[in-house]
């Protein structure tokens, strides 16, 4: 029992997977705070464009 749990501490097959599932956490979390931002600089855009094709 005692070298099965040496083995099993040893065992870093695991750990790559849970390296990449923390990079994908950490980049959904950065885009759910940028777009908010994002979306309402674009509509400013979007309308400064919609007003000078207006006139």
């Amino acid at each position: 029992m005692k070298t099965m749990l040496k083995k099993l501490s040893r065992d870093e097959r695991g750990a790559t997977a849970i390296e990449y599932g923390l990079i994908a956490a950490f980049i959904a979390l950065a885009m759910v705070v940028a777009l908010p931002n994002i979306k309402t600089n674009l509509g400013d855009k979007f309308t400064d464009v919609n007003t000078e094709l207006a006139k």
